[in-house]
């Protein structure tokens, strides 16, 4: 039987169904904040004990090290590694599932290592913008002030009380990392969150 995810027009993401809402839902101005969807990226979840031989070849598969300790992301465009325990890590990739996943299986050939894919599990929401930050303080308990939350870091919280993994890019670009199942949930949160950054028009405030 064929796989429909592979197949043109037949894979689905998350929020395709509210792909124009979050383009609409966008706004402009100083505290512009715009959001999509990053939709069928390739995700892998890794358990190796850290320092090992098998680690060690895990990473020159990835050409990124494994991160060390809670926040940190390794990697560049090709993949990157967020950290989730000391002995576990999200692969994020834009490379072929079957293509990641059956080196990195191969790389743990012999030792101790789970290897799984997980790309179904999550999507990704991207808030950019000067006001993103502020959107998601709204409903996430994290400290997100860049002295506690800096550029190029993920933890693990939670958003308008659904578990999330957050990855600060940049001051003003965030990506937000929902169970597929929660990600419509996340999503209609923010839209609602982002209203109140949409600039006032003048006829507005003359009717105020």
């Amino acid at each position: 039987m064929a796989d429909l995810t592979t197949l043109p027009g037949l894979r689905r993401s998350p929020l395709q169904d509210m792909a124009a809402e979050l383009r609409n839902g966008s706004v402009q101005g100083d505290r512009a904040v715009r959001l999509r969807e990053w939709p069928f990226l390739t995700m892998v979840n890794i358990r190796v004990e850290p320092g090992s031989e098998t680690g060690g070849r895990i990473e020159g598969v990835l050409g990124a090290s494994l991160p060390q300790q809670c926040g940190d992301v390794t990697g560049d465009a090709a993949h990157f590694v967020l950290w989730l325990g000391p002995d576990e890590w999200l692969v994020v990739s834009q490379a072929a599932p079957e293509s990641l996943v059956g080196s990195l299986q191969s790389a743990a050939e012999g030792g101790r290592a789970q290897i799984v894919d997980v790309s179904a599990n999550r999507t990704v929401i991207e808030l950019t913008g000067p006001g993103a930050r502020s959107v998601l303080e709204k409903g996430c308990p994290a400290d997100l002030h860049p002295r506690s939350f800096t550029d190029g870091t993920a933890v693990v919280t939670s958003l308008a009380r659904v578990p999330v993994l957050l990855w600060k890019v940049d001051a003003d670009h965030f990506r937000v990392l929902p169970r597929a199942s929660f990600a419509q949930y996340v999503a209609a949160w923010l839209l609602d969150a982002v209203r109140e950054f949409a600039p006032t028009s003048p006829s507005a405030q003359a009717g105020a």
